[in-house]
């Protein structure tokens, strides 16, 4: 089977890759380019990355299940009854945090696709976004929880998050790097990363939906779309869990090391 020039296992790979690389800090956007600049794939196109983003959105909407639906209902009652708790104020943290990259997502996402897929570019900003990383991981006390957030916090790693249109940066390795930064706990700074994805992920999955109905539609490969969706959903599911399971007695540093080689490879690579 074949979606836009890819066979089956092309489609395989692209969805593991989505789906490992949408909650790890290694940068899923630089991933996806990869096969395209490295091994001459054909792009996989707009339908394609819809359906592999809806996968990874699945996936933490299933595991987050219960935190959401504890935070819908704080935020409902602190809108309609003005009653407020740590999960409202949570709440509205992740909403406000979303804001600086959604209008800059909107702004800017156009520019940075068209110059931003090279591998030099992705190579330096994986190394240089690991090393913060891992400067991040080892300083500070690290021993905030999600309780302790104050708006501020919020709002810098909201800010940051702005920094992940750049191919290589990686949305989840930035704000965690931002919430490390603020002396927040590991499991902490993971946990308000992958909250504050789903808004992004969703929003970012509508305005390419939009788009996609805006042409023709016909010759989708819906079975192939579906067999996306479902392995970047599994894969991004299990990823979620293991890395919340194991980050607090791993650290950071196995994910700076990947890093740091793989932008090392790209830059020779180009060169």
């Amino acid at each position: 089977m074949e979606l836009l020039g890819l066979d089956f296992f092309q489609v395989t790979i692209l969805a593991v890759l989505q789906g490992a690389t949408e909650f790890l800090p290694i940068s899923s956007s630089g991933h996806l380019i990869l096969p395209s600049l490295i091994f001459a794939w054909n792009d996989q196109g707009l339908t394609f990355d819809i359906a592999v983003h809806v996968g990874t959105l699945f996936a933490v909407l299933v595991y987050f299940r219960d935190d959401l639906q504890r935070l819908v209902f704080a935020l409902t009652l602190s809108v309609f009854q003005r009653k407020h708790s740590e999960d409202s104020k949570l709440a509205w943290m992740l909403l406000a945090a979303t804001i600086p990259a959604g209008l800059s997502g909107l702004l800017f996402a156009t520019q940075v696709e068209q110059y931003g897929r090279s591998l030099i570019l992705i190579g330096i900003t994986s190394i240089v976004f690991g090393l913060l990383l891992f400067v991040s991981d080892r300083s500070g006390s690290k021993q905030l929880t999600l309780a302790d957030m104050n708006w501020k916090t919020a709002l810098l790693i909201g800010f940051s998050q702005v920094l992940a249109l750049i191919p290589g940066t990686s949305r989840s390795g930035v704000t965690m790097t931002a919430a490390l930064f603020c002396n927040l706990d590991r499991a902490a700074a993971a946990r308000f990363s992958f909250l504050l994805a789903i808004p992004i992920i969703a929003a970012s999955g509508l305005l390419r939906g939009i788009q996609l109905l805006q042409t023709d539609t016909e010759s989708v490969e819906w079975l192939v779309l579906l067999y996306a969706i479902f392995i970047s959903a599994v894969v991004a599911y299990l990823c979620i869990h293991y890395f919340l399971q194991l980050i607090e007695r791993i650290g950071f540093l196995p994910f700076v090391i990947y890093r740091v080689l793989l932008g090392i490879a790209l830059i020779l690579l180009a060169l």
